[in-house]
């Protein structure tokens, strides 16, 4: 891991240990799931229709410095061959082109007036899943070259107490194609708790990453998946057009799955920027070749979540 010597690393060490605990597991305190989603509280608000990208508004603040929305760089396109040196047997392929228009989405549950949709999975035909990687404690420099060689795209969700001065990093990655998204401040269950202190990890987040690496994130993933029409409320009041949450997770022994045994068209698949230490042994590269291994042989590639979302 890429740390400096000193009183900030021991903070970042600390703070990868509390978001390391339960972050994103399939049995972590989730306070909706697609299953329980039916048997959610309901909002406050009466409930919306399931709505097209194209007819959200944009939130203010979510423009640029030009004033346009501020849009992720072009997908990477990968280096031919590279995939050898990463232990694969074959290219990842390439992704169809990205929809004239973007997809309904396909929410777990109605979302009240005003509030982002929640989602699990892209509604698609196409064979890809989407690929998304959360916190930031590991900054292995190798998987900047195994994105760009692959030609990987994904959706990073970054937590600042884990990334400390480091954004520099995630700024690399950004550049090769790859967006960044919102993962609070500090990584804790959002759910049950007061409006102002969920705006404060929302918004403090987008402010993060707005000044480290100059773009407005559209998109939130709330830490454990744990959210309520609180949580809603304040994404959609800092910005964030859409709340993230996965159907597969990679785990240490493999993908698991929040139903049936297999991958979807239009899955969201979460990973973790994690290392040996919390992925026994394995280096990040070798979690990430694992993941586009099980993901090729089950007839799929990887597509940009945003081209879709």
């Amino acid at each position: 891991m890429m740390i400096k010597n000193g009183f900030s690393r021991y903070l970042v060490l600390a703070a990868a240990a509390a978001v390391f605990t339960g972050c994103g597991s399939l049995d972590g305190p989730l306070a909706r799931t697609a299953e329980d989603a039916g048997q959610a509280t309901a909002s406050s608000t009466s409930p919306s229709a399931e709505r097209s990208p194209s007819a959200r508004p944009v939130p203010p603040g979510s423009q640029g410095a030009s004033g346009a929305p501020s849009l992720p760089p072009a997908a990477p396109a990968g280096i031919p061959g590279a995939y050898h040196r990463w232990g694969l047997d074959r290219p990842l392929d390439k992704p169809p082109p990205a929809p004239a228009a973007k997809p309904l989405l396909a929410p777990v549950e109605p979302s009240g007036e005003g509030l982002p949709p929640v989602i699990r999975r892209v509604r698609t035909n196409d064979r890809v899943v989407f690929l998304t990687i959360d916190d930031g404690i590991e900054k292995d420099p190798r998987f900047v070259e195994q994105a760009r060689d692959l030609g990987l795209p994904f959706t990073g969700f970054l937590t600042d107490n884990v990334i400390g001065d480091h954004y520099d990093y995630f700024d690399e990655l950004q550049r090769l194609g790859n967006s960044m998204g919102n993962h609070t401040l500090t990584h804790p269950s959002l759910a049950g708790r007061d409006y102002d202190s969920q705006r404060q990890e929302i918004c403090g987040q987008q402010e993060n990453l707005r000044n480290h690496l100059g773009r407005q994130p559209r998109l939130f993933r709330p830490p454990y998946g744990a959210y309520d029409d609180t949580t809603l409320r304040a994404a959609a009041d800092c910005g964030a057009q859409t709340v993230v949450l996965w159907r597969a997770e990679m785990e240490p022994g493999g993908l698991a799955y929040r139903s049936g045994g297999s991958l979807q068209p239009g899955d969201i698949v979460l990973a973790h920027f994690r290392g040996p230490e919390q992925l026994e042994g394995k280096s990040m590269t070798d979690m990430i070749t694992e993941l586009v291994r099980s993901i090729q042989e089950q007839g799929f590639t990887v597509a940009r979540l945003e081209d879709y979302v």
